[in-house]
Order: structure tokens, then C-alpha cells, then sequence
């Protein structure tokens, strides 16, 4: 989470990582969890999760077009669906009353619902993917439809909005039947006091989703606050009609952006923004960022909590040396005070893809000598390395190296919080059987990308007012 401060998801993604999609290809259907990102990119709203399964269509719960050699359906007529087993009425004046759009949504809720129980496999074989990464998907994909194509700072249309609040709370609603039995007291009618177990929500969801659910609440009205601003967009390639901007002005929001050519360009009055509508902005982007935050510490420890698949293990080289290469290995092995933030400095990294390529490089390391900081007290299961870390000698090499890993790894994620998904936490959501993480992984990861877009889009109106005001001096 496909993003430090957020600031230029992620290629997302956080695309999503994750591990991220291409920011620059902005079609839906591509898109794992699809966000676009207004800075360089976002990607720990990862994408290649997504690929596990088609993309929910939000119109596939509707008939498809009949072949050009078949004649039209007539007003008032029925007309089969894709299935060919139920029929759905066509209004006659193109309109559906509240009774047929109720029909309609339990209809579309109803295929969604057969795509969870199938995990997407429509041929009904068993071979789909399981119960948790396809609800991941579905709240990517629903986040798509919903965001995907919102690119400005403005309110959310109420149909979208109204979407993802109803399709939400149905997904959400499986965390009501995610339960842990704990040992309560309770006294008898005869005064008698006996031990029962009593049922709760699970520990992390117990403590996770409601502040995600009030994240969600807290962006859905920023998005509602952009109304009546002195801002307005004109689309990439043509300005609108009130906008009063010059083209030299123009040129340098383009050189800005024009990886992002699709992205509309927010435009000021010719003076700039009044000082107040500033002062809101500035007050809008730090609450989105501590949003932002909010929303990436939550994704980041349940991706903690999740467990590291043994395909992965498999693919880690037999030496730390080998993943990090001479220059890297020889600072953290040889230094007596090792600093992340120095080595970080003297790497000099140019762009987000080397730095999520050293990433992986440092985490792979990390795990290869904690392994090896183990062999001594286990050789089979990676269940019991956390647990026999506690025990390992901290003067060990292999345990030292690994803590140094560690902090850089940590840094470096600090330094670059628009870091795509590593290796690791792609190949954990791939993997992952839990439902319960699934759905708060998930839920966090949109949320980071809609609030890191939101601080990107802000971060591009206060850049034009900026320009347009030094133009004046």
C-alpha cells in the first residue's frame, strides 16, 4: 500500500508492490487494484494479485449484446441473459422503476456472490483460486470500478459512492462470523457461577476494521469537502474556456506530468489562490496524510502477521552475500556502527525502480541469514524461526547481519513510502488462506492508494497556485 509521504501507491499501485502494476496503463481491466497516481507513482495498491482472476465487470450482471445477425429485442419484450436460463425484462422507456432496480442489484449481488463460492472459476470445477484471495480481488476490483476513474479533487458521484458503501458492507460482513472463543463468568439463575466460552470477533479484526471503516469515513468527506473551490481542471491537450492561464504556464505544468498525460491539470484564477482556500488545502493534504499513514501502518502489520510461503523460501540464495552484491555486503559486515541512512545516501538512487529492487535484495538477504542464524536449532519448518530467534545468539554473525538488514530495509521504506509491494509481500497475498487478513490487507491497501492520491492531487493544485503566483512577481 500500487504511496514519504505517499507522495508520488505507488505504480499502483502501493500497484498495488505492490511488485506494481504499470501507472502508465490506466485501463480498468488491468488494473489488480488500479489507482492512478498523480506523483511518480504509487504502488502498494498492488496489481499483480489481480491476475489471478478477471476483473469484476460492473455491468456483468447485464445481458450481452445479441450477434448483429439476431433481431432486436422490442420494447416490453423479454430477453435472455448471458446464462440463457433467466429472463430479464427490457423497460419499455429505457428507465427501471425502484422495483426492477431492486430486481437488478439483487441480481448482480447474486453473481458476485457465486463468483466468491466459485473462486472465479465459472466452469464450476473446483480449480478456482480460494475463499481469501478471491474477496481480496473483489474489493481490489470494486475499488477500481468505484475510484479508478476518479481523477480530481471532487465529490464522489452518488451512484459510486452509494456502490461502494452497499458492496462494502456486504464484503465486510464475512469479519461478523470470523470469531475467537474466550472464558467468560456467568452467574445462574440459583446463583451458581460457572465458566462458559463466549465468542468475539477475532483479535485483529476486533481492532483493525473499525479504524479502517472510519479511515474510509474520514476520506469519502474529504472527497465531499472539494465543493465550490477556485480550482478547476482542463483536460491534458486543450484548456477550458475559463481558463486564464498562459501558455508558458502551461508548459511547465506538462513537464510536471507528462509521464501522467492522461491526468487532467488542475488551473487557479490568474492572482492564485486566495490565502484562505490555501490554508483549507495544506489543512486537507496533512489529514489526508495522516490518513495515509494510518492506513499503511495497519496494511503493513498485517502483512507482518502473514505467513511466509514456502515457495519463497525455496527462492532464496544459499548466501546474503550474493543478494546484496560486494560494495553493499562489505559496509554492513565490515563497519562497526553501521548507519542505513549513510549507505542509502551512498547508493544515490535514482528512481523507484531501483529502490524496490534493492528491496527485495535487502529482505531476501534478511530472511537467508536469519535462516542460517537458526540451522543450529532447527532444519525444517520456517514456522519455528521466529520463535528460535529469541533464543539465537546475538553475537552471531548471521543474527547480526540480519538485524542490519533489517533497519535498512526499514529506512529505505521510510525514504520512499511510494515504495511499490516487495517480492515477499506479493508472493504473501498470492498465498495467503486466511479471510480475515485477506479482507484487512485488502481494505488498507485501497485506502492508502485513494488518501495518497488525494495528497498527490492536492500537492498539484498548491504546485500551479505556486507557479502561477512567481509569474506575477
Amino acid at each position: 500500500m500500487e504511496n514519504s509521504s505517499h507522495y508520488e501507491n505507488y505504480d499502483l499501485g502501493y500497484q498495488p508492490s505492490p511488485s506494481s502494476i504499470d501507472q502508465n496503463d490506466h485501463s480498468t481491466t488491468e488494473t489488480l487494484v488500479y489507482s492512478t497516481m498523480s506523483g511518480d507513482s504509487f504502488a502498494r495498491t498492488y496489481s499483480e494479485i489481480s491476475t489471478l482472476s478477471d476483473p469484476i465487470d460492473d455491468n456483468s450482471c447485464s445481458s450481452e449484446p445479441s450477434p448483429s445477425n439476431w433481431p432486436p429485442a422490442k420494447s416490453g419484450q423479454t430477453v435472455l441473459s448471458r446464462s440463457g436460463m433467466k429472463q430479464q425484462k427490457t423497460p419499455i422507456d429505457g428507465k427501471l422503476d425502484d422495483q426492477e432496480a431492486g430486481e437488478l442489484e439483487l441480481e448482480m449481488m447474486k453473481e458476485r456472490f457465486s463468483k466468491l463460492l466459485l473462486g472465479e472459476d465459472m466452469s464450476g470445477s473446483g480449480k478456482g483460486v480460494c475463499t481469501a484471495v478471491t474477496i481480496s480481488n473483489a474489493i481490489t476490483n470494486l475499488y477500481a470500478t468505484v475510484f479508478g476513474q476518479n481523477l480530481r479533487l471532487e465529490p464522489l458521484k452518488p451512484e459510486k459512492k452509494a456502490m461502494w458503501k452497499r458492496e462494502m458492507d456486504c464484503l465486510l460482513s464475512v469479519c461478523d462470523y470470523i470469531v475467537e472463543f474466550i472464558p467468560e463468568s456467568q452467574n445462574l439463575q440459583d446463583g451458581t457461577q460457572v465458566e462458559i466460552m463466549a465468542s468475539r470477533p477475532r483479535s485483529d479484526i476486533y481492532i483493525n476494521l473499525p479504524a479502517l471503516q472510519k479511515l474510509d469515513t474520514m476520506l469519502l468527506e474529504l472527497l465531499d469537502s472539494f465543493q465550490g473551490m477556485e480550482f478547476w481542471y482542463a483536460e491534458q491537450g486543450s484548456m477550458s474556456s475559463n481558463s486564464t492561464l498562459s501558455g508558458s504556464f502551461r508548459r511547465v505544468v506538462v513537464q510536471r506530468k507528462e509521464e501522467k498525460w492522461w491526468l487532467p491539470v488542475p488551473c487557479v484564477p490568474p492572482g492564485g489562490l486566495s490565502e484562505k482556500t490555501r490554508k483549507q488545502l495544506c489543512h486537507k493534504r496533512d489529514s489526508a496524510n495522516q490518513i495515509h499513514k494510518a492506513a499503511m501502518a495497519i496494511n503493513s502489520s498485517i502483512l507482518a502477521e502473514m505467513d511466509i510461503p514456502d515457495s519463497y523460501m525455496a527462492t532464496l540464495p544459499k548466501s546474503g552475500k550474493a543478494c546484496l552484491g560486494d560494495s553493499v555486503y562489505r559496509y554492513m559486515y565490515s563497519t562497526d556502527k553501521f548507519s542505513p541512512d549513510y549507505l542509502l545516501d551512498c547508493l544515490n538512487l535514482s528512481s523507484e525502480h531501483e529502490a524496490l529492487e534493492l528491496a527485495d535484495r535487502v529482505e531476501a538477504s534478511m530472511y537467508t541469514w536469519r535462516r542460517k542464524a537458526c540451522m543450529s536449532h532447527s532444519k525444517s519448518s520456517w514456522d519455528m524461526v521466529k520463535d528460535l530467534m529469541s533464543d539465537t545468539d546475538r553475537s552471531d554473525k548471521n543474527h547480526i547481519l540480519a538485524e542490519r538488514a533489517e533497519s535498512l530495509l526499514f529506512c529505505l521504506k521510510q525514504r520512499y513510502p511510494e515504495l511499490a509491494q516487495t517480492s515477499l509481500d506479493t508472493c504473501k497475498i498470492q498465498y495467503n488462506r486466511d479471510v480475515g487478513q485477506a479482507i484487512l490487507e485488502s481494505y488498507s491497501r485501497v485506502l492508502e492508494g485513494l488518501a495518497f492520491n488525494i495528497v498527490a492531487w492536492i500537492e498539484d493544485v498548491l504546485f500551479v497556485d505556486r507557479s502561477v503566483r512567481s509569474q506575477d512577481h
